[in-house]
């Protein structure tokens, strides 16, 4: 084989119709987009717009409120701590801290804080210090032997 015998696959390559060169090509004078009316004219097709019928993203009704000052957590599980530790990318005798938790690799970014659940087992007794947790991992790490301490008020 030489490189003047090379070939794309057959069907690979399509060559683009080119409109409006002439009543030949099948697509000369007004290239398939019909005569007058918004849709053949450059540049004017709008998204949604239904001719004047009312369009259906007004039609259906709206439900529900997004809160603006909402506060977003970076969510943690007891099961994923004790992981880490085991793997030694945590040391369970030091303070278990938000940073560290970042620093770690275990929580991308903080946001508004970190929130600790307790989907997994605790087997380790740590120190932790976080934004929320919720009732039932504060009684597993306390179970565990360890404490877990909330920096901010919100607790649920």
């Amino acid at each position: 084989m030489k490189l003047n015998e090379l070939r794309d696959n057959e069907g690979a390559v399509k060559k683009k119709k080119r409109v409006a060169r002439g009543v030949g090509s099948g697509k000369g004078k007004t290239a398939g987009r019909g005569i007058k009316g918004q849709k053949s004219r450059s540049g004017v097709s709008i998204n949604g717009y239904e001719g004047g019928q009312m369009p259906l993203y007004q039609r259906l009704p709206k439900r529900g409120f997004n809160k603006p000052n909402r506060k977003k957590y970076a969510i943690v599980n007891l099961g994923i701590i004790e992981k880490f530790i085991e793997a030694g990318k945590l040391n369970a005798k030091n303070d278990i801290t938000e940073d560290l938790l970042v620093e770690s690799g275990l929580v991308r970014r903080k946001l508004d804080g970190v929130r600790v659940l307790s989907k997994g087992d605790i087997k380790s007794k740590i120190n932790i210090a976080v934004t929320g947790a919720s009732k039932s991992a504060i009684e597993a790490v306390k179970k565990a032997g360890g404490s877990l301490t909330l920096t901010s008020e919100t607790s649920n």
